[in-house]
């Protein structure tokens, strides 16, 4: 069992930058893949980054390509998520998910880009 806590949402203007965090409680923690995710008002949860356990393999969303990147900390048991040049189409929820399927999630946090 894997319990994730994300934190570092907030309000930022156009073209500032944020970083989220992923704590993970649970065993086996440096061994499940990492994922951001994301959910905007009325629009279906999509998939943002990705991390393999090794933090070798990096995934983005063609959208955020360029402008995020996903890190992991295994002695931490924590995963980022830098978001540089944000734009107000980056206003939603982030989740932080776990596991193979991506069998865990977070509470999420709020993001909220102002143009």
């Amino acid at each position: 069992q894997v319990q994730l806590v994300e934190s570092g949402g907030g309000l930022v203007q156009a073209g500032g930058s944020l970083r989220l965090s992923c704590a993970a409680s649970g065993r086996a923690f440096s061994s499940y893949a990492m994922g951001w995710f994301r959910q905007a008002p009325g629009k279906e949860r999509e998939f943002v980054a990705g991390i393999r356990w090794s933090g070798g393999s990096t995934y983005y969303a063609d959208s955020v390509k360029g402008r995020f990147t996903i890190s992991r900390d295994n002695a931490k048991n924590t995963v980022y998520l830098q978001m540089n040049s944000l734009k107000p189409e980056d206003t939603a929820v982030y989740y932080c998910a776990a596991g193979a399927q991506y069998d865990y999630w977070g509470q999420g946090t709020q993001v909220t880009v102002s143009s």
